[in-house]
């Protein structure tokens, strides 16, 4: 069997079809890249790691193969020899380029690609929903009489994964916040085209404690543009901790553990709608989306981006979106089985009697930057604190600046009033080391550093020294939050942050122990201050 891709797209559509014919050793599958394509290059990338065997162009072209696969109906695909088995490389056919074939048709169905000499060269289309059949037939007949609709394998992974979505979010460093994915096709209309400094306005604007942001990019996105210089492109962002996702099965599962998407045009939007992801539109029209499309109706419904991020996701939570995903994708949970009937069948094989089930989605293996620096607002109301933090370089109003020593960059350690460090974890000490206690450290930098007004050092996720100019060294405890058998922790540097406002804002006559409440995000946690106890103030960095 030969597997015949144009992009990285192609290929990992068609990776997600491959568990049809595992446990036969009947099949022996093959790769090889279609000449053609400005997006070839990494087309095999998502091969490398796996072991499989690729044959060159030429080579498949001169063999008899038992069954095709490919995922796109453009290339030279009509000179390999054997039954062709075409699938859609997308969520339906809701975009149309106006520079390839028919300007008006999307190439899933578009004639020029589907026909030669006046024959469909492809034994199979194999769709994922009736509305796409219908399509086909519209515009080219000879092709729909050999479509068949089996669902969508790549769906069906991303609902068979919808289990492992707090593996997924624990992987990511989520916790309790929000995560909000931005979703960018590829091309001029695209959402990172038409507005590259949104991942890193939005940083800008949505509190780190409360949010998390994430990017899945096409793969002709990468493929065309290189890690390389999508990393330098996005620096500000990625180091405000935006998730760039891989775009082989990692932009799934940041689909599984969202809590809402921004999209554009792009289909991957229709995915977070079957999985009940809200969804809020950020697509500024243009030639491509198709009229009457799912794409294009999920669209019409969802609130705009223009009308302010909080305001567009109450009313994107107000909506179903599955129902546009349900114009998009039929027989769910089906296409694996309905697959290995059809492939089977141009086979001539008889198909294997274990079932077949989607794999699960790996766990995210992108780990997203920690912020060094933070521009903080705070509100201190009594004994309660309200702490928001945000990048540096944040145009909204704050009170003070913190960053992690010696993490962050010397501009902003040098205009932080608060300092933190954490505590290295436990590791077997070399046969010679030197070591700062907490209580050491914090009294360095408070000497070294004239215009910090506190000093923290982060022991545990639940202990922290802390010194100030006036109020001298602390003891800071934090409380995990405990709700439905759960255990909920705040990031301790966000607790420093509340606890440098408070002393600020104190009583002049104030004396610890004192118990403090900080609001950070979607948590409210007990801080307990005390005199420094021997244990913090000795504790080894």
């Amino acid at each position: 069997m030969l597997i015949a891709v144009r992009s990285a797209g192609a290929l990992h559509r068609l990776l997600d079809v491959l568990p049809v014919f595992e446990g036969d050793d009947r099949i022996t599958v093959r790769f090889t890249l279609v000449p053609g394509s400005e997006f070839d290059v990494d087309a095999l990338a998502a091969l490398e790691r796996r072991g499989a065997r690729t044959v060159a162009w030429e080579q498949a072209c001169a063999r008899e193969h038992d069954l095709i696969l490919t995922a796109s109906p453009k290339g030279a695909l009509r000179v390999l020899s054997g039954p062709r088995v075409v699938m859609p490389h997308g969520a339906g056919f809701n975009k149309a380029l106006k520079e390839e074939g028919s300007a008006h048709l999307p190439s899933g169905l578009d004639p020029h690609y589907l026909l030669a000499d006046g024959e469909p060269w492809a034994d199979l289309h194999a769709l994922a929903h009736g509305e796409q059949l219908d399509r086909l037939a519209e515009h080219c007949p000879p092709a729909a009489a050999r479509a068949s609709v089996v669902g969508d394998p790549t769906l069906d992974r991303l609902l068979g994964s919808a289990a492992h979505r707090e593996d997924y979010r624990a992987a990511l460093g989520t916790g309790e916040r929000r995560l909000i994915v931005l979703t960018s096709t590829w091309g001029p209309e695209s959402l990172l085209a038409r507005r590259p400094d949104l991942p890193r306005e939005l940083l800008g604007r949505l509190p780190h404690d409360a949010y998390q942001l994430g990017l899945v990019l096409h793969p002709n996105e990468h493929s065309r543009t290189g890690t390389f210089d999508l990393s330098r492109r996005l620096a500000p962002a990625l180091a405000a901790g935006l998730i760039l996702a891989r775009p082989h099965e990692e932009w799934a599962a940041l689909l599984v553990a969202a809590d809402a998407v921004i999209t554009d045009h792009g289909s991957t939007a229709l995915y977070a709608a079957a999985l009940g992801r809200p969804v809020v539109g950020a697509y500024d029209g243009g030639s491509e989306l198709i009229p009457g499309s799912p794409m294009a109706d999920l669209l019409a419904a969802a609130p705009p981006l223009a009308e302010g991020l909080p305001e567009a996701l109450r009313a994107a939570e107000a909506q179903d979106t599955r129902r546009f995903a349900d114009a998009a994708f039929a027989r769910q949970g089906q296409s694996l089985r309905r697959l290995r009937g059809e492939l089977y069948r141009l086979l001539g094989l008889r198909p294997p009697t274990v079932p077949v089930a989607p794999h699960p989605l790996p766990r995210p293996a992108t780990v997203p930057r920690r912020p060094a620096a933070f521009a903080v607002r705070t509100r201190v109301r009594g004994h309660r604190i309200g702490v928001e933090r945000l990048p540096p370089d944040t145009t909204e109003a704050v009170r003070h600046l913190a960053a992690e020593h010696p993490e962050a960059d010397m501009r902003h350690t040098q205009s932080a009033s608060v300092l933190w460090r954490r505590a290295r974890t436990a590791a077997a000490p070399a046969p010679h080391s030197s070591a700062w206690t907490a209580a050491g450290w914090t009294a360095r930098i408070l000497a070294e550093a004239p215009g910090c007004r506190t000093a923290a050092a982060v022991l545990t996720p639940e202990r922290c020294l802390v010194r100030h100019r006036s109020a001298g060294p602390l003891s800071v405890r934090v409380e995990p939050c405990r709700a439905a058998g759960r255990v909920l922790r705040a990031d301790p540097a966000a607790v420093i942050s509340a606890v440098h406002a408070w002393l600020g804002e104190a009583p002049p006559r104030w004396a610890p122990p004192v118990t403090l409440i900080c609001d950070t995000g979607p948590l409210a946690v007990r801080v307990h201050v005390s005199p420094a106890d021997e244990a913090d103030l000795a504790y080894e960095l």
